[in-house]
């Protein structure tokens, strides 16, 4: 799985961008056919945003998007709602095979 973590706006420190890394790699426990991971994290007017977008084969996309006043919330709500796509995704093609 190909990560890429970009920033706009703002510097965001090695640190963080790992950090965002290692909590992305685990998307991987919810459907292991994701390919390209694409995070943007941006900062305007006191409000950070994060959003994911997640390429699975078939050409399946997972979008999400989250704003709040601290990235790391940003991101964590952002993985939340792409975690909760790819798992709903996941039981609509494991329930149309049976």
């Amino acid at each position: 799985m190909n990560i890429s973590v970009t920033s706009r706006h703002m510097d965001v420190p090695e640190e963080f961008r790992q950090h965002v890394r290692e909590k992305v790699e685990k998307l991987e426990r919810y459907f292991d056919r994701i390919q390209t991971v694409e995070v943007t994290l941006d900062h305007e007017a006191d409000e950070a945003t994060a959003e994911i977008i997640a390429v699975a084969n078939h050409k399946t996309q997972f979008v999400a998007t989250a704003k709040d006043g601290d990235i790391a919330v940003a991101v964590d709500r952002c993985l939340h709602k792409v975690s909760e796509q790819i798992r709903r995704h996941k039981d609509k093609v494991r329930d149309h095979q049976a």
